[in-house]
């Protein structure tokens, strides 16, 4: 049984190729669905797995002999790349300086993000880890100040089209259903920013996306994990940073874009393949302004 995804419904192909195959069973300790076994002194397809193979490629990648070739689920012995040398890699406080300098950006200079810059950001975010092989994750680009602003204009437009759905009677109605929790967090959070949002855009600002020079859309499909868009959202940040580029995370976007006809003709209207239970924006751009310290953060709780 292959575990489908809206790219693929099949399982991969797993190919041993016995002369070069030694037996020293790391395939088999590396898959995590048991597709592999020894037999007599061979590694062999095994018929012990739950979801039959699902092209995760971590058996090829283990395999000092090159002996395994894994094909489908658009994965080919193709996709194999050298692993670079550990110490090339950031150190612990390279990667926390890195973090620790990074601010959500709301001012960006009207300085264009160069293409390789937006393609470099991409590569990074690819390499995110994933619930289920292949990624089910989609991405919309708007590489200039042009396009961002003209979705900003429309969304809030959009917006103005379902106001109702944070009027006083339907949170009234809604509350006994999604609680008292969500019926304060729309209440004080989300109305006063729908109206924020569209009364500022009247007047010619914007605060839905700040005009920022690319903006991006990570969303999944049904079948995604819903917290493989986030993740990946979270290295395209986190490259970005590492080229020198201001992010924010624009979160009052995803959600009202949904549920319901009008949802489903605006997300049509600017490509979005699907609806999606989790997704984010990111803003990206050069820095308008300079911030001389970090801000120490902490968890609500650590048990």
């Amino acid at each position: 049984m292959a575990i489908p995804t809206s790219r693929t419904k099949e399982p991969g192909i797993i190919s041993i190729n016995q002369e070069k195959c030694r037996g020293c069973g790391k395939c088999v300790a590396v898959c995590g669905d048991l597709n592999l076994e020894l037999c007599e002194g061979k590694a062999r397809p095994s018929n012990h797995g739950v979801f039959e193979c699902f092209s995760c490629g971590q058996c090829m990648a283990v395999c000092p002999e090159e002996a395994i070739c894994v094909q489908g689920r658009f994965l080919s012995y193709a996709d194999l790349i050298p692993l670079p040398a550990k110490e090339s890699a950031a150190s612990y406080e390279n990667l926390m300086n890195l973090f620790i300098r990074r601010r959500s950006i709301r001012k960006f200079r009207k300085i264009p993000v160069e293409a390789h810059v937006v393609e470099k950001i991409l590569a990074a975010a690819q390499t995110a880890p994933m619930g289920i092989p292949p990624s089910d994750i989609h991405v919309m680009v708007l590489d200039t100040r042009e396009k961002v602003r003209a979705f900003a204009e429309d969304y809030c437009r959009y917006l103005e089209k379902i106001k109702w759905f944070s009027s006083n009677w339907f949170l009234t109605l809604m509350k006994p259903f999604w609680g008292k929790e969500t019926d304060e967090l729309f209440r004080n959070f989300l109305r006063p920013l729908m109206d924020k949002y569209i009364s500022s855009m009247k007047m010619g600002e914007n605060v839905v996306n700040y005009d920022a020079p690319v903006a991006m859309y990570f969303y999944g499909t049904p079948y995604t994990d819903p917290a493989d868009p986030i993740i990946a959202a979270t290295y395209a940040m986190i490259a970005a940073e590492s080229l020198g580029l201001g992010t924010c995370m624009l979160g009052a976007v995803h959600p009202f874009i949904q549920s319901g006809k009008a949802a489903r003709k605006f997300r049509e209207k600017h490509g979005i393949r699907f609806k999606s239970r989790e997704g984010i924006f990111l803003a990206f751009g050069y820095h308008k302004v300079e911030f001389l310290k970090g801000i120490r953060r902490s968890f609500a709780s650590i048990n």
